[in-house]
């Protein structure tokens, strides 16, 4: 399972290992960004727009500060709001404490601000039963001086009812042990008619909730579901987003 490598239960391993994160020329960089080859390549991923929509989940201190550690990964995504992020739901149900988002972490620093987790929005199914098919979830935060997140980093659009496999997907997420966020673009292949799976090596524990995003800016899977995500390094899992999905973002939008 891709839990923190905090927590109590046997996780999938915490350190990339043999694993080399490979140094591409910018041109390669940019196509796999675009939702383009190369596929199954992990990188770190550099700084700009689309990873500044990404960005590590903190729990609470006893003073109710942003802790050190960062334990899995959420994105902005577009709502009326504009305050609206989505995130595997067993990244937001491991703890009932507080929980800070810091869009574009990197190298230790959260330089668009430590966003408060103000409401979470959870399926009924994962609620109740811990369904796998169910492992999404969406979270409002709270404004920070004065403005919203997204008109601040900008969102990626939550698009359910897309064919899985129908084009290739990046994904970006935050290893907890990693101060940078790591990428890597992949066509995603079915795993039944309600998970999907792509095969990038190195997305260890602290990348659940990673976006899975087309070359269209469209938000189609979230790292997740199945075994929470995985039970190995190189293969990761997401939830078919279909009607369900779309309910729940409706009801997180107000929309």
């Amino acid at each position: 399972m891709k839990r923190s490598a905090r927590d109590p239960v046997t996780s999938r391993p915490a350190l990339l290992g043999a694993v080399v994160l490979l140094a591409l020329t910018s041109a390669s960089v940019a196509a796999a960004d675009d939702g383009r080859g190369p596929l199954e390549v992990t990188v770190t991923a550099p700084a700009g727009a689309r990873t500044a929509r990404v960005g590590a989940l903190f729990g609470a201190d006893g003073a109710g500060r942003p802790e050190r550690d960062h334990f899995c990964t959420a994105s902005v995504v577009h709502s009326p709001g504009r305050d609206l992020l989505v995130t595997a739901a067993h990244c937001v149900t491991r703890t009932g404490g507080k929980l800070f988002f810091a869009p574009g972490y990197r190298d230790g620093r959260a330089p668009y601000g430590m966003w408060p987790v103000e409401a979470r929005v959870l399926p009924g199914r994962w609620t109740a039963e811990r369904d796998e098919d169910s492992d999404v979830a969406f979270a409002h935060v709270g404004e920070v001086d004065g403005r919203r997140l997204e008109d601040v980093v900008g969102a990626n659009r939550f698009t359910t009812g897309t064919a899985t496999g129908a084009s290739a997907v990046t994904v970006l997420g935050l290893p907890d042990a990693r101060e940078t966020p790591v990428m890597c673009t992949d066509r995603p292949v079915a795993r039944g008619r309600t998970q999907q799976r792509v095969r990038c090596p190195g997305f260890t524990g602290g990348t659940s909730g990673s976006p899975w995003v087309n070359g269209s800016g469209q938000l189609v899977g979230v790292l997740g579901g199945h075994e929470r995500g995985g039970s190995t390094a190189d293969v990761s899992y997401s939830v078919v987003l279909g009607s369900a999905a779309a309910a729940l973002y409706r009801t997180a939008a107000g929309s």
